[in-house]
């Protein structure tokens, strides 16, 4: 009986040690929803006569840094950036060592953004600054303001706000090559404020960009500027409007793509864009060539045949006042075969053309070789029309509800090389009842009777339709598939039929564009009014 009281004595302790040594989260409690604190900064915060190259910064739990690059803002910038620990381990400590020579009589402020989280729930602590002075005070004044974006509704995040000087040393090409003075960033946010400045005279400008560099770039990068020098202390909100400027034009090495295509890449304006071979050089007496610009890629296409066995080729670029000369050497042995592609599969939109593009720059087509039948089985009238070097029109009259078979026999288009397309096309498309298609109508409220462009869009502001405005009272997007659309009204001051880009050496905003302010939704069978007031 004593040896069973024991046994049942020892299983109780055990059962109770293992409870207690039992591993597993707890339950219950709130989540943490609280940033991270700074509880110390060595130097302290604001510190004046900085002349420190490391600074340690204390919190309250253990934090991380993410994507400290895209968010730390340190202002003025850095000429060699600071090395910042820890990166991608937890801490309670980040430290900040200088290589930089500080300018005197500054105040620099590290903006860490929305960088700093906590490293259980992942909490930020957002906007959280470190400040200092080199000399014996800490600078007070600020700006602010807003971004938009020329001709986008939206604009980009993450630009960057930069002020420079209005000294003696500014000048025109200073943006190219120097960074600024001051400069803070958007982050997710179209307003922007640069705080912990001199008083003083200054340029402002923002710069979306590829590199992060604080340097304007333009063939890759965005700039707004303001046009007139602006002086700090200031109560104004400054309003910058990004907008990519058309480069210097220049170009790039020429590409061969295949036997008998070059490529020639270009940046800027090719309105006059040229390429001429140089026959001389190149050991021939004629060269039959087509050319033609392909702007979506900033290339010129440059299809040439010739009988003769070639092995290079010399080229003289031309476009207004640049020239310059290129060879290239020629490698590939094979044309590419002729490709023909149509646009549209299943439902044709009255709207809509039937087009079929080629690969290859198409050199004739013979329209017999076509037929287009309906439903019925009826012939259907249609004429074919060339439109550029690679597509072909199919234009007829469509009918509602309708069914057309269209059918393309072999050897129907030949392209620059004398290549016949070789198989049968068949494309089967119908029309729906005009009743499922709806309408607006914009009047137009224009008392200055200003030139303009109304631009009916999709709602990822692909142009849908678009319409030239000068004296005209209303404007009418008809047979419109069911949707979303945006309308965008854009000041056309040179009435060239289009937007105009910025350019900053020329000191040239663009031309002004406005969007109507709300999304309008088209309906079957509905025509929808509304009106624009051009101010």
């Amino acid at each position: 009986m004593k040896f069973y009281k024991h046994f049942i004595l020892i299983l109780i302790v055990l059962f109770a040690i293992s409870n207690c040594a039992r591993r597993g989260n707890p339950s219950g409690g709130p989540k943490d929803e609280d940033a991270p604190i700074s509880i110390k900064t060595v130097p302290a915060y604001k510190t004046v006569n900085f002349d420190k190259n490391e600074i340690n910064i204390y919190f309250d739990e253990y934090i991380k840094l993410k994507d400290l690059k895209k968010n730390l803002i340190i202002s003025p910038p850095l000429k060699y950036p600071a090395d910042i620990t820890p990166l991608g381990i937890p801490s309670k400590k980040i430290t900040i060592v200088i290589k930089d020579t500080l300018v005197k009589n500054t105040t620099y402020t590290f903006n860490f953004g929305e960088s700093i989280i906590d490293n259980n729930e992942g909490n930020v602590l957002s906007g959280f600054k470190y400040i200092f002075s080199t000399g014996n005070h800490i600078d007070s004044l600020s700006i602010k303001g807003t971004i938009t974006d020329a001709i986008n509704k939206k604009a980009d995040e993450y630009v960057a706000i930069l002020l420079y000087e209005a000294n003696k040393s500014f000048n025109d090409s200073t943006i190219y090559k120097e960074k600024p003075i001051y400069v803070t960033n958007t982050l997710d946010s179209l307003g922007w404020e640069i705080s912990n400045l001199k008083k003083g005279k200054y340029h402002l400008l923002a710069l979306k960009e590829e590199l992060n560099d604080y340097l304007f770039n333009p063939r890759t990068d965005k700039i707004a500027f303001i046009d007139s020098v602006i002086s700090i202390p200031t109560d104004k909100n400054f309003k910058l409007n990004l907008f990519k400027e058309t480069p210097v034009f220049k170009t790039s090495k020429p590409v061969e793509e295949s036997k008998g295509h070059l490529v020639f890449p270009y940046f800027g304006d090719a309105k006059h864009l040229k390429v001429e071979v140089n026959l001389e050089k190149s050991n021939l007496s004629q060269l039959s060539n087509v050319q033609f610009l392909e702007k979506e890629k900033d290339t010129l296409n440059y299809y040439f045949s010739t009988d003769k066995k070639l092995d290079s080729l010399f080229f003289t670029i031309k476009n207004n006042d640049y020239s310059v000369e290129e060879k290239v050497i020629l490698r590939s042995k094979q044309t590419d075969s002729l490709l023909v592609k149509n646009n549209i599969r299943g439902t044709l939109n009255f709207n809509d053309t039937l087009i079929f593009t080629t690969n290859n720059p198409l050199k004739e087509f013979k329209k017999e070789l076509f037929t287009i039948f309906d439903k019925d089985t009826v012939a259907v009238n249609f004429d074919l029309k060339q439109n550029g070097h690679r597509a072909l029109l199919v234009l007829f009259d469509k009918q509602e509800n309708q069914q057309y078979h269209i059918k393309v026999l072999p050897n129907a288009l030949t392209d620059f090389f004398n290549q016949t397309s070789k198989d049968t096309i068949n494309v089967n498309l119908r029309t729906k009842k005009k009743d499922n298609y709806g309408s607006i109508n914009m009047a137009i409220h224009n008392p200055s009777k200003k030139a303009i462009i109304v631009q009916l869009l999709s709602l990822k502001e692909k142009i849908v339709a678009q319409h030239l405005v000068t004296n005209q009272k209303e404007v009418a997007f008809n047979l419109l598939n069911p949707a979303k659309y945006l309308i965008r009204v854009i000041y056309d001051d040179n009435q060239n039929g289009k937007w105009d880009t910025g350019s900053y050496l020329n000191k040239q905003q663009p031309e002004k564009v406005f969007y109507f302010e709300k999304e309008i939704e088209v309906k079957e069978n509905w025509f929808v009014n509304e009106t624009i007031d051009i101010k």
